[in-house]
């Protein structure tokens, strides 16, 4: 009987620790991933559009806020499909240094169906140096994302 307990027990513990460490490597400010921004909007409207409350949704612990009902809905139905490369820190950052530095939500590019989001500061915009060697630091950001977040 003790056998049939612990099996059970034990897959919960090691679906709630994978869980944990997936939030843990994401970007979220105040439990919000983007700063509160809706992910889906970036590849519907082509821009940055603050989400609401009252439209959240929480993708295997990460939240999203969303901006409508509608882009809640496609959210939930394909979460992974609209979620931020590199848990929503800098791409460039972690295809440069493996680092994981902050973003603007409004400083973004969509490449191959994959949302990206850039540091936008202090006279520094990196997207601009993204884009001026795109390919390689792509390379190098999923392989760094690759051993970060394993």
């Amino acid at each position: 009987m003790e056998k049939f307990f612990l099996i059970p027990f034990f897959l919960f513990l090691t679906d709630l620790v994978s869980a944990q460490s997936r939030a843990n490597h994401f970007n979220i400010s105040k439990k919000i991933a983007i700063y509160g921004y809706d992910p889906v909007a970036y590849f519907t409207e082509n821009k940055a559009i603050k989400g609401k409350k009252e439209f959240a949704v929480n993708a295997n612990d990460v939240i999203y806020h969303c901006s409508s009902a509608k882009n809640q809905s496609l959210l939930i139905k394909n979460y992974k499909k609209y979620e931020p490369q590199y848990g929503g820190w800098c791409a460039y950052a972690m295809g440069k240094s493996a680092e994981k530095v902050e973003i603007d939500p409004s400083t973004f590019k969509v490449i191959d169906g994959k949302l990206y989001l850039f540091y936008n500061a202090y006279f520094t915009n990196t997207l601009t140096s993204w884009n001026k060697d795109e390919k390689n630091l792509k390379i190098k950001a999923d392989k760094n994302w690759t051993n970060i977040f394993k």
